[in-house]
């Protein structure tokens, strides 16, 4: 069974394995799809003011209209911290690290034996000795050789001992649950991150070299910087520099039309650039969590534009930015309104093609949910599957799992009942604090205390330019795929029955990225164990865009590809990693190869749009929805 491959791989463990081994027997009644969509159910029943266990022609009770009353009024009433975490998951885990240190004297003898060992090594050290520890390579706070000198090189060797000392405080404590051991892990690193000395005027050697050089006009400069951020931020402004990137100008300018438009999402079709082009389209899905101009974003670096100059024939999806009036719009509703509608009007303006369908983030998962229901039905349409940094089992989905867990979830209904959706200020929140030595100390350290503000990229003004998720089709997202991994187990519905990844049979090509934060690499990776379709998969450098936007005239591009077919070896990750040699270059490159070897024949370019089929161009790309903010 898929389950009991995705446990071998997590365990380490590797072997080949037939498609009848890994077949799932989907439970009826009350399995993991049923779970989601009675949540759904719930959750619709609160917003009208019914009791969800009442028969759908019982008017609701006084005492559950009271009582939901008063839980909207209290949830209205909690301060919500940013980037929106629950209370309740922060407290819960605390207490339970703590109680468990508490009750251990052995994990308190240890500590405080290391507590010793590292305070004499950091005395050591402010004596004139060596380092003592060394940073780690993506650590960057004390590059500068200003560091080495003295007391700054103690007070950065005391830091980084520090560091060590909580890390082995918030691991190998008997007894905590796992899930709380990581938060606890990962919020001493928060704070840690916030008091390093690199963020003070009085203890960084850097920032005081520049205030006496620069007389303090460094530090007033900063406080300028700062205050613009903060009245850029209260109003809902993108940051300074992003007004340089402008959508369908400087980014976003691939020439094309929007050819069909729903409630939930704009067709983009590209005008072609090549006398002929290969006979199947490319179908891009991008994730409604950003913007789809992340893969069309300045000529020099646009996916989309590179496709349509190898002769594609491209589209792609430019999700609509919900309010409050998509509330209710749920996984089925991006399925038949997003991907189906799509792919209902490519089969008209190129009928009788296959398509080579690609997937991005959660695009990628949403269209391996559409790919694994349209083979179950004995649909054809798709030649090829692309999945860039997405995700299909959520067994190990990284530190975004911190944030994921049945009182975070419970926590995020209640916050967006007010709204009926996610905000993208909490979303931007949560991915900064993955990163917050980077995305959050760095950038306030240049732009506050150095008094120079970062030149601003297409990418960074992509990221700046965020998009909220509706209610219910969070909630089904989170409580379905995080916290049950229905797709994994078999147990996802699409259309009423449960879908299965091991009946996609077409060539897979997935992407993977190093340093992705988001939708690790290993993760990316289990998808081996859930299908027997011929797989290649890459690992390139980078993050989850970075790695993803990596055009061939990028110079420090490189990748590691390896092609599984059934039958093959499974390989754990670090096996593959040891086995699979690093190429300088774009993937870009092997994957446009890829493509080309499973296409059919070259054509001349189709009509932009279908007339005769009732899809008139609308307008000029990129349409309208992109530009919601």
């Amino acid at each position: 069974m898929h389950a009991v491959a995705a446990g071998r791989m997590a365990r380490g463990g590797h072997g080949s394995r037939g498609s009848a081994s890994r077949r799932h027997e989907h439970t009826a009644g009350t399995g993991l799809s049923d779970v989601v969509q009675t949540t759904a159910v719930r959750a619709g029943a609160r917003e009208r003011g019914a009791s969800p266990w009442l028969g759908a022609d019982e008017p609701p009770s006084a005492l559950f209209e009271a009582l939901l009353a008063l839980e909207r009024r209290l949830t209205a009433s909690w301060p919500v911290p940013d980037p929106g975490v629950a209370p309740a998951t922060i407290a819960g885990a605390v207490l339970d690290w703590w109680m468990h240190l508490a009750a251990s004297p052995a994990k308190q003898w240890e500590l405080a034996l290391a507590g010793a060992g590292l305070a004499a090594q950091a005395l050591a050290v402010a004596a004139g000795q060596p380092d003592a520890v060394a940073p780690l390579p993506q650590d960057k706070r004390f590059a500068d050789a200003a560091w080495s000198q003295s007391p700054y090189r103690a007070m950065a060797q005391a830091f980084l001992l520090q560091e060590r000392w909580w890390d082995l405080a918030t691991r190998g404590v008997p007894g905590v649950d796992p899930h709380h051991a990581k938060m606890v892990a990962f919020g001493a690193r928060q704070w840690l991150d916030m008091a390093s000395p690199s963020n003070f005027v009085a203890t960084n050697p850097v920032v005081q070299a520049r205030t006496l050089r620069e007389a303090g006009a460094n530090l007033v400069r900063g406080a300028g910087h700062a205050l613009e951020d903060a009245w850029r931020a209260a109003n809902d402004r993108p940051p300074v520099g992003a007004d340089a990137w402008v959508v369908g100008e400087t980014v976003a300018s691939t020439p094309g039309s929007v050819v069909l438009r729903t409630p939930l999402m704009e067709l983009i079709q590209y005008v072609p650039s090549t006398p002929t082009v290969h006979a199947e389209p490319v179908f891009i899905v991008p994730a409604w969590i950003m913007k789809y101009y992340v893969l069309d974003l300045s000529p020099s670096n646009s996916m989309i534009r590179w496709l349509v100059a190898q002769g594609h024939t491209v589209f792609a999806i430019s999700w609509k930015n919900p309010g409050p009036e998509e509330r209710d719009f749920g996984m089925a509703d991006y399925d038949h309104l997003g991907v189906r509608a799509a792919l209902d009007a490519i089969g008209r303006i190129v009928p009788g093609e296959r398509v080579h369908a690609v997937g991005y983030c959660l695009g990628g998962t949403l269209l391996s949910t559409v790919a694994a229901a349209l083979a179950r039905d004995g649909d054809t349409r798709l030649a090829t599957v692309s999945l860039f940094a997405a995700q299909t089992d959520f067994t190990d989905p990284g530190e975004l799992a911190l944030f994921i867990d049945e009182s975070q979830v419970a926590f995020l209904e209640g916050l967006m009942a007010r709204t009926g959706y996610l905000d993208k200020r909490q979303m931007a929140g949560t991915f900064q604090m993955l990163r917050s030595n980077d995305l959050i100390w760095s950038y306030r350290l240049h732009s506050q205390l150095l008094g120079e503000r970062r030149p601003m990229t297409d990418l960074m003004a992509w990221n700046a330019d965020g998009t909220r998720l509706p209610y219910r089709m969070h909630v089904e997202y989170l409580r379905g795929f995080f916290l049950r991994n229905a797709l994994a187990h078999g147990e996802w519905m699409v259309d009423g029955r449960p879908v299965n990844l091991d009946d996609i049979h077409v060539p897979i090509f997935s992407v993977g990225a190093v340093q992705d934060h988001v939708a690790p690499w290993r993760s990316v990776y289990k998808l081996h164990a859930l299908t027997d379709a011929e797989q290649t998969f890459v690992l390139t450098a980078g993050g989850h865009n970075v790695g993803i936007v990596n055009p061939p005239s990028e110079p420090r591009a490189s990748y590691r590809m390896r092609v599984w077919h059934a039958g093959d070896r499974l390989l754990t990750p670090e096996e593959w990693l040891a086995a699979t040699q690093p190429v300088s270059g774009s993937w870009w490159t092997p994957w446009a190869e890829w493509l080309a070897r499973h296409s059919s024949r070259r054509v001349r370019p189709p009509t932009m749009g279908a007339p005769r089929a009732g899809l008139v161009p609308l307008e000029p790309a990129p349409g309208r929805y992109v530009r919601e903010r």
